[in-house]
């Protein structure tokens, strides 16, 4: 959640931030009001409560009527106190769920609008010209069926739509990929972590994804669980509480994970194939960061996600996401996109986000600052996961249907050329 004293010390700039991610910015208004209220009852309450214990002595000298008097008020104010407490209480929780639901403040420069609003910050790679080498490309399920990598069928008759098994090949190449990407990020100091895919109420709205986009969620309710969609929401969790030393610079961690993601208002897009599916496998990082250090953390982890692209050789663009299609933790967004043949256009593989103190203050993760302990910013960023196996496939593919290893992942895969099944 965003900082209330920054809410308070520049409301135009919150609501600015609502605006353009399509949001109420009535609802700055509605918290201000709420916290005013808050302010009202506490500074009545602390007056009443000074008065009732500076009675104490008076009731103790006074005689007759006069002390009668005294206990039939000390009486009204205690009810008075009771019912001021009550009030500041209730005051503190509707400003809390008012300000739960304000989405993080964006940053300077992140396009105002919606899902089509994204400015394009760079394009590396020129897309192959399958007409000049004389063939039409096959689609990525085409290809990894003639291959045996992917069986799309058993995995619906075993679990239902949008479930798969990755077979044969088509599992060294996702080994391959994933260990190629854990590789990079102990090459770049960054901790690796196999984290729990099963996670609280609190940690699942910590990290930002439940206030909005419940329905999205698996929910496990005999044990009040979350399967979650990303190890971030894991590694937002994992200082939950603490007080960490930044002293030698920010916790840089890579979490390895099978992720769950219900789809849900997907029904009839992506349909076919991987790239829309209930279960995938992904590399995150995460990153815990002193605040003035966080936009360069978050240039750090988009410069890492260039590198894992170039080692899968495929065209790809980097877009700076628009307001309106930020998450509600981030403050900034940029997604990596990759072109893919068989839809003419580029599609999402990965994106890194910088979520400023958003998180962190939920969760209570704090460092230790000058002037005492101060939240911290947190950023993530997807390093490799399930949906590369879609550009490689179709970006690497031969007239046989055979498709090329790229080279950097071949070590890892083992083998240099996938080939047709007979």
């Amino acid at each position: 959640m965003i900082d209330i004293k920054l809410l308070a010390d520049d409301p135009d700039r919150v609501k600015a931030s609502q605006a353009a991610r399509g949001d109420d910015p009535a609802l700055v208004d509605q918290v201000l009001d709420a916290d005013a209220k808050r302010r009202a009852a506490l500074t009545e309450f602390e007056q009443l409560r000074a008065r009732q214990k500076s009675m104490g002595k008076e009731i103790a000298s006074a005689q007759g009527e006069e002390k009668q008097k005294l206990l039939h008020e000390t009486k009204s104010i205690a009810a008075e106190v009771k019912r001021l407490q009550a009030t500041a209480d209730e005051m503190v929780a509707t400003r809390d769920e008012l300000l739960m639901s304000i989405g993080n403040v964006i940053i300077d420069g992140v396009p105002a609008g919606g899902e089509d609003d994204y400015v394009v910050r760079e394009t590396i790679g020129t897309p192959r010209d399958f007409a000049r080498e004389g063939f039409e490309p096959k689609d990525h399920l085409d290809l990894a069926e003639g291959l045996g990598a992917i069986d799309m069928a058993r995995g619906a008759r075993v679990s239902g739509s949008r479930f798969y098994f990755m077979t044969g090949p088509g599992a060294r190449l996702e080994l391959g990929l994933l260990n190629a990407g854990m590789a990079m990020a102990l090459e770049h100091g960054l901790v690796p972590m196999i984290t729990p895919t099963l996670v609280l109420p609190e940690v699942m709205k910590g990290a930002g994804f439940i206030d909005r986009h419940a329905d999205e969620v698996y929910r496990l309710e005999a044990d009040d669980l979350y399967l979650t969609g990303t190890s971030e929401v894991a590694l937002a969790g994992y200082h939950t509480g603490e007080v960490i030393d930044l002293s030698g610079g920010p916790k840089r961690y890579a979490g390895w994970s099978t992720c769950y993601r219900r789809e849900a208002g997907s029904y009839g897009k992506d349909t076919r194939g991987i790239i829309r599916v209930h279960q995938f496998n992904k590399i995150e990082m995460f990153v815990y960061c002193d605040p003035a250090e966080a936009e360069a953390e978050h240039d750090r982890l988009l410069e890492m996600e260039r590198a894992m692209l170039a080692k899968i050789e495929v065209p790809y663009r980097i877009i700076d996401t628009a307001a309106g299609d930020l998450g509600q933790s981030a403050a900034r967004k940029f997604d990596s996109e990759a072109w893919i043949p068989t839809q003419g256009r580029y599609r999402e593989l990965t994106s890194t986000s910088n979520c400023t103190t958003f998180q962190a203050r939920r969760l209570g993760v704090k460092m230790k600052g000058e002037k005492g302990n101060e939240v911290v910013a947190t950023l993530n960023g997807t390093l490799a996961t399930t949906r590369f196996l879609v550009a490689i496939l179709e970006n690497h593919q031969q007239p046989d249907g055979s498709v090329i290893v790229p080279e950097a992942l071949r070590p890892y895969v083992g083998l240099d050329v996938l080939t047709p099944v007979a």
